[in-house]
Parts: C-alpha cells; sequence; structure tokens
C-alpha cells in the first residue's frame, strides 16, 4: 500500500513540475534570464563589444589637383621620352633624348622613371591625408613638411566636441584642443562626429557665423 502511495506522490510532483512556471512544455527546465528580470533587463542594456567599422574622409579637392597635375605631367613626359628614342634620328626629339644621354650625368629614361615615381608617391602621399571615425577612435592624418604624421583618439578621451561650419575639433581630457584637418566631405564628417557624440553622451558646442558658441 505504502509503495503505491509512494508511486502516486511521484506521478503529482512530476506534473506539477511540468505546470510549473520554471518548467516548460517539453518538461524543460525554463533557463534564468527567462525569470529573473533584473538579468533579463541587465541583457537588454549590455553593449556588446564595437565590430571596428572604419569610415574614411579623404583630402578636399583642393589639395589633391596639385598631385594630380604632377602625375599628369610625369605621365606626359614619360610618353615623350619614350617616343623620342624611337623616333627618326633626324627628328630634334631624337637628338635631344640619345644624343643628348652623352652630356648628362643620368639619361632621359632615367629621369622619365624618377619624376614618374616621384609623382606616384605625391599621389599617394596626398591619399594618406583625412580622417577616419570608428565605433571606438578618431584617427586625424596630416601632412607634417611633406612626412606623413597620424594621431589617433579613444572617444573616451574626448570630452568635448566643437564644429565650426564644416571642420571639427576635440577638448580632450587633459585640458588640450587639437583640431582635425579639413576633408573633402565636411558636412558627411561633422554628422558622423555627432552621432557617436549622441551615442557616447559627449557634448557637442557648433559655433555660429560669428564665433560665438551655441551648445547642443
Amino acid at each position: 500500500m505504502q509503495t503505491v502511495q509512494s508511486a502516486q506522490q511521484t506521478v503529482e510532483q512530476q506534473q506539477q513540475e511540468r505546470e510549473s512556471p520554471r518548467v516548460d512544455d517539453d518538461g524543460d527546465r525554463i533557463s534564468i534570464t527567462d525569470v529573473h528580470g533584473t538579468i533579463a533587463r541587465f541583457e537588454m542594456t549590455y553593449e556588446p563589444p564595437s565590430a571596428g567599422e572604419k569610415v574614411k574622409f579623404g583630402p578636399p579637392l583642393k589639395t589633391r589637383i596639385p598631385s594630380a597635375i604632377y602625375l599628369a605631367a610625369a605621365i606626359v613626359f614619360g610618353i615623350v621620352t619614350a617616343y623620342a628614342y624611337n623616333a627618326p634620328t633626324s627628328s630634334k626629339l631624337f637628338v635631344w633624348a640619345v644624343e643628348g644621354d652623352r652630356m648628362r650625368p643620368l639619361s632621359v629614361s632615367v629621369i622619365a622613371v624618377v619624376v614618374l615615381v616621384s609623382a606616384l608617391a605625391t599621389v599617394i602621399r596626398t591619399h594618406m591625408r583625412g580622417v577616419i571615425v570608428t565605433d571606438d577612435w578618431v584617427e586625424a592624418r596630416y601632412l607634417y613638411m611633406t612626412i606623413p604624421k597620424a594621431r589617433r583618439w579613444g572617444w573616451p578621451q574626448v570630452t568635448r566636441i566643437v564644429l565650426d561650419g564644416v571642420r571639427a575639433g576635440f577638448e580632450l581630457y587633459d585640458g588640450t584642443f587639437e583640431r582635425l584637418p579639413e576633408v573633402a566631405d565636411g558636412r558627411a564628417l561633422a554628422e558622423a562626429i555627432v552621432h557617436h557624440a549622441s551615442r557616447l553622451k559627449i557634448d557637442v558646442t557648433v559655433l555660429d557665423r560669428a564665433g560665438q558658441p551655441t551648445p547642443r
């Protein structure tokens, strides 16, 4: 008799566990994150690490034109040099290139190659300028005495963002101010910076035409 009662109690306990809010319809125990609201709310407010997406803002057109002209001139010089070496012996280009090489320390062909490589390097160096914006940091790329220079700041280092038209600058935690270089699409850069400022609760000050600050 006691064995039958124990079996009935075991069956009743199993039915109660199935009906319990801690057990789902399949008899599996519900996760603690589905029961305790505090843990569920923590999951909702937790921000995962950044995916590291980068947005590049290149230099303005006015800074790219000189290097583009230099490259075009180098290409034309190279084409003229190549034609001069294959021109008729009586032509002025042949005399200038081939016969003139006898009196030069470097031949025209070598000079053409050097000029072309230099022009390509100038174009590459020019396009290295600008600003890179990610979810974690901002990097500014300058040219200092024709030497590329980069500076990077993490968003936690920025205490205030100052916008002056399409130009932007950072007030840093140590009291210094850093102005970002001019870019081709300054408006898009300002929008990207304001977006991150809103996400990270960073103060933004917009200067009007008279140079007066307008907090946002």
